[in-house]
């Protein structure tokens, strides 16, 4: 290369400014901070990220933070609550905030060398919680249920759903890496479980959101002050309401009853939907794997290979008498291993390609010989063989009648609700309901959130009865299940604005709601002084109208009515000593005071005994401080240098898409 640029030609001359022009375009585009940040703007893409470049890298790399990934992470968050539109931008920015972090923290691992591989991923599958779920008693479930294991949970591909696995595992590992020099003295130790195994009992005074609020009595005056403050609160306060006259029914109410099922029609659907009762192929087998590391060199391949040769010898001496013992004893699959390498029954395409053709060609009571796959040595042992077939008629007639029965039913309701429709557009509801022997239900006026009766589910009719025009022709929805009812809305009240008078009551509530927590926390820190200008909490408590209580012998991770979470509502009570008053303490519906009766703290005994323990506790904690520390310093570096661009479409709409919750 260099004698090539020495030679001094007009062509490597431009050729060697075209390079350098070329690199110092790329440095501006990926090195200046914020380039492109208005750019960033594709409706796929949230962020992109840049990484890397220069040191480590000859160019940066920039991965795409894609709008479904934010929006999947945010509905994790969510776990299926419902939240206001005004949070979404919140949520939102908390998901994209966790998503860019993983990204950042996975780049980094993968820049130290630190990576997890397929065979990682199969592990962490056949071990723990998704262990007992994909392979229950060491047969696997299958990859159609697999697929809807991880739909129904994650919203996601398997494929996406096994690297997400990989990526955590890699994290997980720099995390290790990160936080291997973290210790924990012996003091710390004594001292963290010191603080967290003593206990205390106290006496307290409390004082009730609930009874103070009813010492709050507004003169007529004051509350329709109150009430012209507050009219853009009270506007349309009282919601539109509708009556509405219907006729519902169900497939007992059909003419002529329910439809029946004859044999012909079960041929029929059985002749047309054959493909749908075909069996796979599938065989049952066991398995004994020697792994080998993908990173491992010719000699630990040697070794491995030589221990299954081993084993298969022995196998092949008492013909495979043994299998799951050895398999028990020697494989290194952890799904399978101590069900004596059980795999149950499996099908074409669910195993390496390498293990699948060497199970399909056993048949059963057969060994294989040594199987080379990505995960090591495989030893094969057949214990059933089935070919492909189609269930017979028999086996599934019940499910067939089942299916058309469902089918018919509502075929049936549809078109007789449309029949029922069609007479009350020209007869009216009530004769129409007459000359079928069905009833009309006319309600009072009900808001959109009521229940009709008659209706498993009347939140269709609702929806379409509060979208339908007062005295408009009857239509038809769905009451729940394949019932149906028709409707037609006979009077409409708009939403409204009560007067005074109308919602005075209503008004009340609303002014004591607002002056309780003043008054509460005015109250609470009034007992608090009381207790200790006279050293005397029960006293105190009966001069402001406090209940006085006693708690049992409690710890830091319990409970106390009234106070509820002691770590969060009430930590200081632990530094306290016997005879001491606390100051006031302030929850959302309670103000407290304690004073302390005893206090436990462990002995020396009970403290060894727990020492290890509460070491891998306190170092586990100790642990995570120190990766947070490295991922924040980590994530402002990149924050620092620009190389966070944010798609600032996708920040003023942060929508969740249609139907994720």
């Amino acid at each position: 290369m260099i004698r090539f640029l020495q030679k001094d030609t007009g062509f490597t001359k431009a050729l060697f400014w075209v390079i350098i022009a070329g690199t110092c375009v790329l440095m501006v585009i990926f090195l200046v901070p914020g380039i492109f940040n208005d750019q960033t703007s594709a409706q796929t893409t949230y962020a992109s990220i840049r990484h890397g470049g220069f040191f480590g890298r000859f160019l940066p790399v920039e991965n795409q933070i894609s709008v479904e990934d934010v929006q999947l992470t945010a509905k994790r968050m969510m776990r299926g609550q419902q939240i206001p539109d005004m949070l979404m931008p919140m949520i939102m920015q908390q998901a994209s905030q966790v998503v860019i972090e993983q990204d950042i923290l996975l780049d980094e691992a993968h820049r130290l060398g630190v990576r997890a591989t397929d065979a990682d991923v199969r592990k962490f599958l056949h071990s723990g919680m998704w262990g007992e779920v994909l392979f229950p008693e060491g047969q696997y479930i299958g990859d159609a249920r697999y697929a809807e294991l991880v739909n129904d949970n994650f919203n996601m591909t398997t494929e996406k759903f096994e690297s997400e696995i990989r990526d955590q595992i890699a994290t997980d590992r720099l995390r290790a890496l990160i936080t291997a020099g973290v210790t924990v003295s012996p003091n710390d130790v004594r001292d963290y479980y010191r603080n967290q195994a003593t206990k205390i009992k106290f006496d307290y005074a409390v004082l009730s959101a609930d009874d103070l609020r009813k010492t709050i009595n507004p003169t007529d005056a004051e509350l329709q002050a109150f009430f012209t403050q507050n009219a853009a609160r009270y506007r349309n306060a009282d919601p539109e309401t509708r009556k509405i006259a219907y006729i519902a029914f169900t497939d007992k109410d059909l003419p002529g009853g329910k439809p029946q099922i004859t044999d012909a029609e079960i041929q029929q659907y059985y002749n047309q939907n054959m493909q749908q009762y075909k069996v796979d192929a599938q065989v049952k087998v066991r398995h004994i794997l020697i792994s080998v590391d993908p990173n491992a060199g010719p000699a630990a391949d040697a070794a491995a290979k030589a221990k299954a040769q081993g084993i298969l010898d022995q196998l092949r001496k008492d013909n495979g008498k043994d299998f799951a013992e050895l398999a028990k004893k020697y494989s290194d699959d952890p799904g399978s291993k101590d069900q004596g390498g059980e795999l149950g029954w499996i099908k074409h395409g669910v195993t390496v390609p390498e293990f699948d053709a060497a199970a399909f060609a056993l048949q059963p009571g057969q060994i294989s010989g040594l199987v080379r796959t990505k995960f090591g040595y495989h030893i094969i042992q057949s214990e059933g063989k089935q070919e492909a077939h189609i269930q017979p008629l028999s086996d599934v007639k019940a499910s067939i009648v089942d299916t058309l029965t469902k089918q018919k039913d509502l075929q049936a309701e549809q078109a007789y609700a449309q029949q029922l429709a069609a007479q009350a557009r020209t007869s009216g509801l009530a004769q129409t309901a007459a000359a079928h022997h069905l009833k009309v239900v006319t309600t009072d006026f009900v808001p959109s959130t009521a229940t009709l009766p008659g209706m498993t589910d009347s939140s269709k009719v609702l929806s379409a009865a509060f979208a339908a025009p007062q005295q408009g022709p009857p239509q038809v929805a769905t009451t729940g299940g394949n019932d149906y009812a028709v409707f037609q809305v006979t009077a409409i009240n708009p939403a409204h604005t009560p007067t005074f008078a109308e919602y005075k009551s209503h008004v009340l509530d609303d002014f004591r709601d607002q002056q309780v927590p003043a008054l509460l926390a005015r109250k609470t820190d009034e007992l608090a002084d009381r207790a200790h200008a006279e050293n005397d909490l029960a006293k105190a408590a009966k001069e402001v109208g406090a209940t006085m209580k006693t708690s049992d012998l409690v710890g830091r991770d319990q409970q106390v009515p009234d106070i509820g979470d002691l770590a969060t509502a009430a930590p200081s009570l632990f530094d306290l000593s016997v005879g001491q008053i606390s100051s006031a303490i302030k929850t959302a519906n309670t103000g407290v005071v304690a004073k302390i009766d005893d206090k436990q703290e462990p002995s020396a005994q009970d403290m060894a005994a727990h020492f290890d323990a509460t070491r891998e506790t306190l170092l586990n904690q100790r642990r995570d401080q120190a990766f947070e520390v490295f991922a924040g310093q980590l994530l402002a570096s990149y924050q620092k240098g620009g190389r966070i661009l944010v798609n600032r479409k996708m920040q003023q709409n942060p929508q969740l898409p249609s139907g994720a919750l």
